[in-house]
């Protein structure tokens, strides 16, 4: 069973603390500028809202594990070279929502600050929940690609990551008549890698400092 989390939106359509990743999420979707984390305590939670945006992130003292005493304009969300505590708003968060594993499979591409959706796919007849990362990420960098654009693509699927830099899957879903339409698209992918280059960043999307990702589908 998941560990309670606990929810602080400092910026967002209504600003508090939040018992469930639904209802930060419902705050935060669509409204510009969010600032939001996940904490393991309500105590946590609760003394993190007090302190404030800038008590938590700007000074680097945040729970995510900053050093004491980093200047603020480090923390910025529109600094070049994301870290680990930090986001980058100016990019693309993938996620994939399944049914079953193997089961069916969709993928989508979202805006990381608004969270609008860029792009969908699926529901794919039969996959896996990595197989869906594993593509839902290809599609983001190709598309950065025809865009001429160098966003970051945001992933919470390490495994998926992995495949994306050995440019190959590593499955043991079986090629058959019921998985014919993931295979098709996992071979297009992995041609793609194999045959392009990108200097897009393709970063761990942090969920236990961040929340769930953006383009979560809510299934857990």
């Amino acid at each position: 069973m998941a560990k309670q989390k606990y929810y602080v939106v400092w910026e967002g359509k209504q600003p508090g603390v939040y018992s469930t990743w639904a209802e930060c999420q419902a705050q935060t979707d669509h409204y510009t500028g969010a600032k939001y984390k996940s904490y393991e305590s309500k105590a946590a939670a609760d003394t993190a809202y007090k302190a404030g945006w800038k008590g938590n992130w700007g000074t680097g003292a945040a729970a995510s594990g900053g050093a004491k005493g980093k200047p603020a304009s480090s923390w910025s969300r529109s600094a070049s070279v994301p870290t680990s505590a930090e986001i980058d708003y100016d990019s693309i968060s993938v996620d994939v929502g399944t049914r079953g594993n193997p089961g069916p499979v969709e993928y989508k591409g979202v805006d990381t600050q608004t969270g609008d959706i860029i792009f969908s796919c699926g529901p794919i007849k039969k996959g896996t929940n990595n197989l869906g990362e594993f593509l839902a990420i290809v599609h983001a960098l190709a598309l950065l690609k025809k865009e001429g654009s160098s966003k970051t693509v945001y992933s919470d699927s390490v495994n998926a990551m992995k495949w994306v830099k050995q440019k190959k899957v590593a499955t043991t879903l079986a090629r058959d008549a019921s998985t014919e339409e993931i295979w098709t698209l996992i071979d297009r992918a992995e041609h793609w890698l194999r045959t392009n280059t990108y200097d897009n960043k393709v970063l761990k999307w942090q969920t236990k400092e961040w929340g769930e990702i953006k383009a979560d589908y809510g299934r857990k």
